[in-house]
């Protein structure tokens, strides 16, 4: 983990509340799909933390929902603002966990602002020839976006939406319950969604990506702990990525 100064090179809109923002600096740091990034901003105090959804040597790509001021001060960046940002912070999705299965087992499951950091995973999956199933979930055809993208990257790419207005009416569970061969899931979402896709009984492996409030987003302030199987994690720390059987639900 270091801090890095990065410059604002492009913002493009991708829906009325989410923008692709491109960043030039140094993304060495960034070692894993999954991980993410802290951004200071002037005038708050707390860093923003933002999942990687992709990166080069020397370019970083964010997905920015707007959610509140800071966001919002994201969004809106123009070409050439600077930004003070910690890279390589948390642990992200272990790809060796599928090296050594059958490679027509893996889908990815994504919700909103979630399918983020599945997009990198994708194209690193791709380099080692694992071509997975995309199953994407929105709230309608406005709230839809890097579907080509993925299918860029090769991805059959399955949409839901839940007034039916893109794909299939439903949620990312009805995708993945209609692929039962699909037994190994990376995912990232809301929280519902996690449990909801934890409990489909043909998932037989897995890994997924927290959400959570962060204070430091590296591990000191333990405000973003949970349980898990064998005890309080941090999910900026430990995580945010859990393998399935490391992850319980309070009840």
């Amino acid at each position: 983990m270091k801090s890095s100064l990065f410059t604002a090179e492009r913002v493009r809109a991708l829906t009325t509340d989410t923008v692709e923002l491109t960043l030039a600096g140094d993304t060495s740091e960034i070692a894993a799909p999954g991980q993410f990034v802290n951004i200071a901003l002037p005038g708050h105090f707390l860093r923003r933390p933002v999942s990687v959804c992709d990166w080069t040597a020397d370019r970083l790509v964010l997905l920015i929902r707007v959610v509140g001021a800071g966001t919002r001060e994201l969004a809106q960046s123009e070409p050439g603002a600077a930004f003070d940002i910690l890279g390589g912070l948390g642990n992200g999705f272990d790809l060796s966990a599928v090296s050594e299965s059958v490679p027509d087992n893996v889908i990815l499951a994504g919700g909103g602002i979630g399918i983020a950091p599945l997009y990198g995973l994708a194209k690193a999956l791709a380099r080692q020839g694992v071509t997975p199933v995309a199953a994407l979930g929105f709230r309608n055809r406005a709230d839809a976006f890097y579907l080509d993208e993925f299918r860029a990257v090769g991805c059959e790419t399955l949409i839901a939406t839940e007034d039916g207005s893109l794909g299939e009416r439903g949620l990312v569970t009805d995708l993945l319950r209609e692929h039962p061969s699909r037994n190994y899931v990376f995912c990232c979402g809301p929280l519902p969604m996690l449990r909801a896709v934890h409990g489909l009984p043909h998932l037989t492996g897995g890994q997924y990506s927290f959400e959570a409030r962060m204070g430091c987003g590296f591990g000191a302030c333990m405000g973003c702990s949970m349980p898990f199987r064998d005890g309080r994690k941090r999910v900026c720390k430990e995580g945010p990525v859990f393998f399935r059987e490391e992850i319980v639900w309070e009840q």
